[in-house]
């Protein structure tokens, strides 16, 4: 589904390669919150 998205970003118009350029950087954020949301979760675990 990534590929694909960045593939057709390519052909598309400039609106478009903004808007997958964003989706892709949400994505970037969101799942670098969860792994650092994560690594807190367990930090916290090991002093209790």
């Amino acid at each position: 589904m990534l590929v694909e998205l960045l593939r057709d970003m390519f052909s598309s118009t400039t609106q478009g390669y903004f808007g997958v350029t964003g989706i892709y950087i949400y994505f970037i954020v969101i799942v670098s919150a969860a792994i650092y949301r994560i690594k807190e979760g367990m930090r916290e675990g090991d002093h209790h």
